[in-house]
């Protein structure tokens, strides 16, 4: 009786130990979404942000870190990633289904109605391998978030938003997050379309299919008279379930005439790459497109043949390329940035040049943090430290951007993680292009 009795107390002790909320006390916050708090109190309960202020009263079940001479900031979003496509006939990340794509080069196609180069409907959220370690070293880094999509086929397939910690059921926060296109086909495949204007003539295409074949279901599931079963093409389900089209663009014209494209396609689209924004902003505000700008600046290849002359226009380029947030930023253009491959020692050296190119601090943050999850519709719940938002944040023990600065600690929905002694100092980072995750 006496043992039952003291296993019971001590279960009662050990119960009133536990800690369901976690405070970051005198911190300096760096809120992004209002005021930056120079001796703020955040405080975190069930993956959720309860509470942000000077004067936040801290509850008696929660764990206190004093902070004092630590920044807190939003956790960081890597804007877009991709998947890399499986080698030829090699296996997909996840278990064939009965109708995927064969893996030998199919006949060449005949025209848009044979759908070439179309993955439109897989998903992002099914190849994703949760233990991949480039998640952590992200996460490491800062990234509490990234957009990842497939890369192989001209509709590539669907993305999708991921929390960076979590078994991989949890890891997923939107899906689809929207419809990543390219102007090249799958490896292997010939026929049509095989010029840029054939690529641009079939994904045009598909989308006006796309919205013969919505009328005509909607006609047939309202019971029409006279209107029969449409049959069902996979193909134009995944682009009718992508919430947002995904366009490339980098040079001037490529921006001009993407900007121009979105319009017919009558989809919401964001645009991406954007290496020469600072010579076609007017546009893009015209258009009001979101442009997604790559961290990996032009730059002459390391083996480029030391005797060949670069031309003017390639050389300004790479010289005006990291003042294109700068000048997106005053033209009232939305922006984020996506690390397109960067290692991640090198992010925070992109982003210093585009602060140094004239883009302030301030939105430099914001293009990593709120200015995302507001291209993505998630602003609602994640981007900036605000009371009911998810629990997702960084802690520096400095300027985020600054070369000396580290990571303290990483919370991805209110789970705390510490970066390892020997990692890198806060360089932003995500997975990097190319490797599946």
């Amino acid at each position: 009786m006496r043992y039952l009795i003291g296993l019971l107390a001590l279960c009662c002790a050990v119960m009133a130990e536990t800690r369901t909320a976690v405070a970051l006390r005198d911190a300096r916050v760096v809120t992004v979404g209002g005021p930056t708090l120079e001796r703020g109190t955040v405080l975190l309960r069930d993956g959720i942000i309860e509470a942000v202020g000077e004067g936040v009263a801290i509850p008696p079940d929660a764990w206190v870190i004093e902070a004092r001479g630590l920044t807190v900031y939003p956790g960081l979003m890597d804007a877009l990633t991709l998947l890399e496509q499986p080698p030829s006939g090699a296996a997909r990340p996840v278990g064939p289904a009965p109708d995927a794509p064969s893996q030998s080069p199919p006949r060449p196609a005949r025209g848009p109605q044979d759908r070439p180069s179309a993955n439109s409907w897989l998903r992002a959220a099914d190849l994703l391998n949760a233990s991949d370690r480039r998640l952590a070293e992200a996460r490491n880094a800062g990234f509490t978030n990234a957009v990842i999509y497939p890369a192989a086929g001209i509709f590539a397939g669907q993305g999708a938003v991921l929390s960076l910690a979590g078994e991989k059921r949890r890891m997923i926060v939107a899906s689809p997050a929207g419809q990543f296109l390219t102007l090249i086909g799958d490896r292997g495949y010939t026929g049509f379309p095989v010029s840029l204007m054939g690529a641009l003539a079939y994904i045009k295409q598909v989308y006006i299919d796309a919205a013969h074949y919505q009328a005509h279901r909607l006609a047939y599931e309202r019971r029409r008279p006279g209107v029969s079963r449409p049959d069902y093409d996979r193909a134009l389900e995944g682009v009718l379930e992508s919430p947002r089209a995904l366009l490339p663009a980098r040079s001037k014209v490529e921006l001009e005439r993407m900007a121009r494209f979105a319009a017919d396609l009558k989809t919401p689209a964001v645009l991406y790459g954007g290496d020469a924004g600072y010579d076609a902003a007017d546009a893009l505000a015209k258009a009001r497109l979101p442009v997604l700008v790559s961290l990996k600046w032009p730059e002459r290849p390391r083996d480029a043949d030391p005797d060949y002359r670069e031309s003017l226009r390639l050389l300004e380029l790479r010289e005006r390329a990291p003042s294109t947030p700068a000048v997106l930023a005053k033209a009232g253009v939305p922006f984020a940035f996506y690390t397109d491959g960067t290692a991640p020692r090198d992010v925070a050296k992109a982003v210093k040049r585009a602060i140094d190119a004239g883009l302030p601090e301030t939105d430099a943050l914001r293009a990593l943090t709120l200015a995302p999850a507001r291209i993505y519709g998630l602003a609602d719940r994640m981007g900036s430290i605000e009371k009911g938002k998810l629990a997702n944040l960084v802690v520096t023990d400095g300027p985020l951007f600054a070369e000396t600065t580290k990571v303290k600690y990483i919370f991805v929905e209110g789970l705390k993680f510490e970066p390892p002694p020997d990692a890198p100092p806060s360089a932003p980072a995500a997975p990097p292009t190319g490797g599946d995750l």
